[in-house]
């Protein structure tokens, strides 16, 4: 049995609002669930599953995105070697951990304390409960992806770094060893992967943004993380004091967890708009912006990306990051399409990705697993017919864990954005487990708690979007054809 899960961005409480430390015992109790199900067998019969390998398929711990680093000269765009740098990340993975204590520790229990277990024997599958208890044995490995590559560098200090991760989280990951970013770097993880064909992959490597000439070292989105969002929440604070108001100042704890990231601007200018008093500090904080910005565009890392044209390049993150440069229309529609056209793929999806890989054009795997997106996905990308037997290869993509503002949809809605807290995991099954089944996919979304003085802002405020007339739509009035389906997590059980 195979459980991944991706992109949990676990950070030092600098970087945004924090995971929700619930969903990971929600995910231990799942998990256990699972594990029982598994046991049942195409021969209807039950036999406890022998292990499950949990993958941690990258950007677990975010340790780039870390505002700490705006505290000294170091930055992870320098040598990763060099000594102020090894030790900047020491200590965010230090912070990290303390700040995720609670979430480290169910993990560890997963793997360390035998906290999956099973019934030894069951005699109907709706049974909830069994006579006697068995332990399953968990064994997580690290992937690393685009916030947390230092993990992937080689060398003596980041060993102990690796070790501090590998015994906080419980993980089976050799410490003196890299963690690896592809699963050919690992003889135990590809065996396992292989073993339920699977490929497993983070998917930073198909995004020029935050992924360079190679994974030991930093990329665009690094830059951005740092010196804009984490730069500008900080200097705007010290420039305004006590003049930026304190709704605004709380909501730019989330700027870092807007996606896609670079609508950012568009999701400030919205805050604005509900929560700033005044034309006139509107136009500061603006101003603010743009000067972060322009200084964003002018370091060395931005203009010596080898992998993409420097000259594009600044003039596409200045159309799509700066206030100044802002175009008549669309510019939620124009960044997203500009960003796709970098990374090769239509509306954010990896899928044509996936269908490139060798191991699917070689049919050596049937699921195509990636992260990285925050965007979760189930898409069919093949049947092939073979006598009697069909091979269906699917693409997941694992969306996150992270608080995220997503943009809204509607019409004419340019500045608004709604939080969710998301969690979805994928388990899949070898040999005759789950009866047969070859996978199993949970995906819900919780509603971030949203009170009336977050909505409506300073009372002095222009109001808010969701208090504005619509114009009439057209189209049904009665209620869809699912809505008597109740409500609750989304399934999908291959």
């Amino acid at each position: 049995m195979l459980v991944t899960l991706s992109d949990l961005h676990l950070h030092d409480g600098t970087a945004g609002p924090p995971t929700d430390v619930g969903l990971f015992h929600l995910f231990a109790e799942r998990l256990a669930e699972m594990a029982r199900h598994a046991s049942w067998r195409t021969d209807g019969a039950y036999r406890p599953v022998e292990r499950i390998d949990l993958v941690l398929l990258g950007d677990v711990l975010d340790i780039t995105g870390s505002a700490g680093w705006l505290s000294g000269t170091a930055r992870p765009w320098h040598d990763p070697l060099d000594r102020a740098t090894v030790q900047r990340v020491a200590e965010t993975v230090a912070a990290i951990l303390r700040n995720n204590r609670e979430a480290a520790r169910v993990l560890r229990a997963l793997a360390s304390d035998g906290a999956i277990r099973i019934p030894a024997a069951m005699s109907h599958p709706l049974s909830m409960r069994g006579d006697e208890l068995v332990q399953v044995p968990v064994r997580i490995h690290y992937m690393v992806g685009n916030v947390d590559w230092p993990l992937h560098v080689t060398g003596a200090p980041y060993d102990l770094i690796r070790q501090q991760v590998a015994h906080a989280l419980g993980l089976a990951n050799v410490h003196t060893r890299p963690f690896p970013h592809d699963q050919l770097e690992s003889g135990e993880l590809l065996q396992t992967a292989r073993q339920h064909r699977v490929l497993l992959r983070h998917g930073d490597l198909f995004d020029p943004l935050a992924f360079g000439e190679d994974r030991d070292m930093a990329s665009l989105t690094d830059v951005y993380q740092i010196e804009v969002i984490a730069r500008f929440r900080s200097e705007l604070a010290a420039s305004l004091g006590d003049e930026l108001p304190e709704w605004i100042a709380a909501q730019l704890d989330r700027l870092a967890v807007v996606r896609p990231r670079f609508l950012a601007p568009i999701w400030l200018e919205g805050v604005l708009e509900r929560g700033c008093p005044t034309p006139a500090l509107r136009r500061i904080i603006k101003r603010q912006w743009d000067r972060t910005i322009e200084a964003f565009l002018d370091l060395e890392p931005i203009r010596n990306q080898n992998h993409l044209s420097p000259v594009d390049l600044v003039d596409g993150l200045s159309r799509a990051l700066k206030f100044s440069h802002r175009r008549i229309g669309d510019w939620a529609a124009r960044t997203e399409s500009w960003l796709a056209e970098l990374r090769g793929v239509a509306e954010g999806s990896y899928a044509s990705h996936a269908a490139s890989e060798p191991d699917y054009r070689n049919r050596r795997a049937r699921h195509i697993v990636y992260g990285h997106t925050h965007q979760a996905e189930t898409v069919p990308l093949d049947a092939s017919f073979v006598e009697t037997h069909v091979l269906n290869q699917i693409y997941f993509n694992l969306g996150t864990w992270q608080p995220t503002q997503l943009p809204t949809r509607r019409p004419g809605a340019t500045a608004e954005f709604v939080p969710f807290e998301p969690l979805t995991l994928a388990a899949f099954y070898q040999a005759d487990e789950r009866s047969g089944r070859p996978f199993e996919i949970w995906s819900g979304s919780w509603g971030s708690r949203t009170p009336v003085e977050e909505r409506s802002g300073e009372s002095n405020a222009r109001p808010a979007a969701a208090a504005r007339p619509r114009a009439a739509t057209s189209g049904p009035r009665s209620a869809p054809h699912f809505g008597a389906i109740p409500s609750g997590s989304d399934l999908t059980i291959g």
